[in-house]
């Protein structure tokens, strides 16, 4: 929502009606109303806001401090009609002090302040997984504020469950618990309200210490579903925190006198979680010692960076940012949802109840292959983006708007990779070049973009080949033929017949091939020659070295002790 900011003159707090009207006029923008903090419930200054016509109103805080929930006054402390609170139905906001007195400096100037309410924001969007907390109570007895609580664990347990599993989400539910001053240890109030003397308190749930329970038992009860947490957690299972909570909720109410242990231990053992880890987990509550668990709870309340104390329940913090909305399954959903990276939601945002699908019409402003069911357009939380697809693992690349191209080896496979293709005859073309990473090339025998068109060359009319005298060119589509007179062949490479057109035509070319034959035969023969004359040395020569081992040749002196008288014969 955008809005055109007003500050009244008087009034400024915000808690009597306004004698104005806030309502705008056509044509221009809603009026949002800013007020100061203090005097009166944020309520009262919502009620009187809205009544007064405006769109919605914005609370600048009275002090530096990070912003705090506006929460809603207990029962009965309103005002005179506090069903009034049911009927607020403008949008409201806390603004920082410095925020605030920004907007009236600039509106004393004589400045237009327009204002965009966008919830979704105001939380963290940093990944693909969601952390988020659930500040609650185990007490059942505490009015409208404990059926909402109750009812809405109930009602968020599915969802919160399904996204848990998937790992959409990680989950982690927390108590408040507070601590009795050292100089009322010993007091009947610190003793019924707290364990581990005196270190972990909850009020009493009937703001009554004379009957019913008492706060030490929903302290307990705390602890219990905390350790449930805990050991859930480490056995892999942290979604079934939904079960134990709604289930005790169920079968352990205080008003049928069932908020015991006993009771828990039931809920326990049906849920086959271990019990004795649970036991070992909650320790001696009336030991004088620090409980880890809840002295780790109340570490956590102490706010950290943007996220404030928490002071109020329930909480809800959503990527360490308090959620500010509605208790109620819709609301929280769309919260999460909004807590996502662009993109990377689960289905269950996308569904139709929870957003609109802007890719749906004109699909989004985005590019499309209307004919291969292509589009850049992806449908997010917060509204669609424009983003070339990966489709069968081939990447598009391109703005998302106009154009997008599929790239890479495998690119054809894919709508012929955006490129032209045709077939006639028998014959098919395409200007997707498979070894090419992008692209669109007209095939030989064609011309144009290779992307919308490529038109058939006529290479007969052109006279790009098939141009020798002899020869007869018939242009075909992506093609062409070509034929010699007189049985000639037509070598395509040279654009030539060759054969008795060669002969008659000029000794030239067959001169050229006569001498080439000529050359091999003439080469052949003297190798033969060669050959034959090398094995005959070859031969001659083995046969003289056998024979000489017997006699002598003629060829060969005699040995010069030969004739010499041979001693002792």
């Amino acid at each position: 929502m955008i809005g055109s900011v007003v500050y009244p003159r008087v009034n400024q707090n915000g808690c009597k009606t306004f004698d104005g009207s806030f309502t705008s006029k056509p044509g221009s923008f809603p009026t949002f109303v800013l007020v100061d903090r203090g005097d009166c419930f944020f309520t009262l200054k919502a009620w009187n806001a809205q009544n007064g016509g405006a769109a919605a109103i914005l609370v600048a805080d009275d002090r530096v401090e990070p912003l705090i929930t506006m929460d809603s006054p207990e029962e009965g402390n309103g005002s005179n009609n506090d069903d009034y609170v049911e009927k607020i139905s403008i949008p409201s906001a806390l603004i920082s002090m410095a925020l605030g007195d920004s907007i009236k400096m600039a509106l004393s100037n004589g400045d237009m302040v327009n204002v965009n309410l966008d919830w979704r924001e105001a939380l963290p969007h940093p990944d693909d997984r969601v952390e988020y907390e659930l500040w609650t109570n185990s007490n059942d007895e505490c009015g409208p504020k404990c059926e909402n609580l109750i009812n809405f664990v109930k009602s968020f347990k599915g969802a919160a469950q399904l996204l848990e599993q998937k790992g959409f989400t990680q989950f982690a539910p927390h108590y408040i618990t507070w601590y009795c001053p050292e100089a009322f240890i010993l007091s009947k109030q610190c003793k019924s309200q707290c364990i581990n003397n005196g270190r972990y308190c909850a009020p009493d749930p009937e703001q009554d210490f004379s009957r019913g329970y008492d706060g030490k038992d929903v302290v307990i009860q705390n602890l219990r579903q905390a350790c449930f947490f805990k050991v859930a957690n480490e056995s892999g299972k942290p979604w079934q925190w939904w079960d134990y909570v709604t289930d005790f909720s169920i079968r352990c109410p205080m008003r049928e006198n069932k908020f015991t242990e006993e009771c828990s231990d039931q809920v326990i053992k049906s849920l086959g979680l271990d019990l004795k880890k649970v036991k070992d987990c909650v320790g001696d509550t009336h030991a004088n010692a620090e409980n880890p668990i809840l002295k780790g709870e109340q570490d956590a309340q102490i706010g950290k960076g943007n996220r404030g104390d928490i002071t109020i329940l329930p909480t809800i913090v959503i990527n360490n940012r308090q959620y500010r909305g509605k208790l109620s399954r819709a609301a929280v959903l769309k919260a999460l949802c909004a807590s996502f990276q662009e993109t990377t939601e689960p289905s269950i945002c996308l569904t139709p109840d929870m957003e609109t699908n802007e890719c749906l019409q004109n699909n989004g402003g985005c590019w499309q292959d209307t004919s291969a069911n292509i589009t850049a357009c992806r449908d997010t939380f917060r509204g669609r983006v424009c983003e070339c697809p990966i489709v069968q693992n081939v990447k598009f690349a391109g703005d998302g708007y106009t154009h997008c191209e599929a790239t890479g080896a495998l690119r054809c496979a894919v709508n012929n990779g955006g490129c032209w293709k045709g077939a006639q005859g028998g014959r098919a073309y395409s200007a997707c070049i498979d070894d090419h990473t992008k692209g669109c090339k007209c095939p030989p025998g064609f011309r144009g973009d290779g992307v919308h068109s490529c038109e058939d060359i006529d290479e007969c009319k052109e006279k790009l080949a098939c141009q020798c005298p002899e020869c007869k060119c018939k242009n075909t589509w992506g093609s062409y033929e070509c034929k010699c007179n007189g049985g000639l062949y037509y070598a395509r490479e040279n654009d030539m017949c060759i054969g008795k057109y060669s002969a008659s035509a000029g000794s030239g070319g067959s001169g050229f091939v006569w001498m080439f034959v000529l050359i091999l035969a003439v080469a052949g023969a003297a190798g033969f020659a060669f050959y034959k004359y090398r094995i005959q040395r070859y031969m001659d020569s083995e046969i003289r070295a056998i024979m000489a081992q017997y006699m002598p040749l003629d060829n060969q002196p005699e040995d010069s002790n030969h004739n010499q008288p041979h001693h002792g014969v």
